[in-house]
């Protein structure tokens, strides 16, 4: 074993065992998927993916952030990724805001909007995420009454933190690389697993 990796804790190296063994198996359900015929479990997040093999999905994740993020298979990766740096809290919260902002209940809105809240942004919050002060009180104040646009601020600060620091490492971690670079074979080959159908 090398010198950098013996440094780190048993608990991590598991972890990111784990995390590349989850992303190995994404491309063996699309050709599970595609040899039955499809069963519908894949929904994928953009019309983009929709007219995508897997592997075109798994590659497009490093044209832009928006690409990872408008694929399920990618959000689940990348969240993947971010439980071994132990900051999945950040995606988490991010998709929370995505759900959110889709509610049209004002009552639900408001029960919701606390819930995030308590969840995330608050401090000593159970999975805080890592906002300035400024955001924070701005955040509660939009509370008092809650749109769907309430969290708009944090959400874009999450997402720029992740956009800027975890998803550049995504890209360059060991796991995605080697995922990458099987999903670049099976296309190359001419063998690309076609996207599974709805039904």
């Amino acid at each position: 074993m090398c010198r950098t990796l013996a440094t780190f804790p048993n608990t991590c190296l598991e972890r990111a065992k784990e995390f590349k063994t989850r992303l190995g198996i994404f491309l063996h359900k699309s050709e599970l998927s595609s040899d039955t015929g499809g069963n519908g479990k894949f929904e994928w997040a953009s019309k983009l993916s929709k007219e995508r093999s897997f592997s075109e999905d798994v590659l497009g994740w490093r044209e832009s952030f928006q690409s990872l993020l408008n694929s399920k298979n990618g959000v689940a990766a990348f969240h993947a990724f971010l439980k071994t740096e132990f900051s999945e809290e950040n995606l988490e919260f991010w998709l929370a805001c995505e759900e959110f902002k889709k509610i049209r209940s004002a009552t639900k809105l408001a029960s919701r909007a606390h819930h995030i809240f308590d969840e995330y942004i608050r401090s000593e919050a159970p999975k805080e995420v890592n906002i300035d002060h400024e955001t924070r009180e701005l955040t509660k104040t939009n509370l008092q009454a809650a749109t769907p646009s309430c969290f708009d601020v944090a959400q874009g600060k999450t997402r720029t933190l992740m956009e800027k620091d975890s998803y550049p490492r995504f890209l360059k971690s060991p796991a995605y690389r080697d995922l990458a670079a099987q999903a670049s074979a099976t296309s190359a080959s001419g063998s690309s697993p076609a996207e599974p159908s709805h039904t």
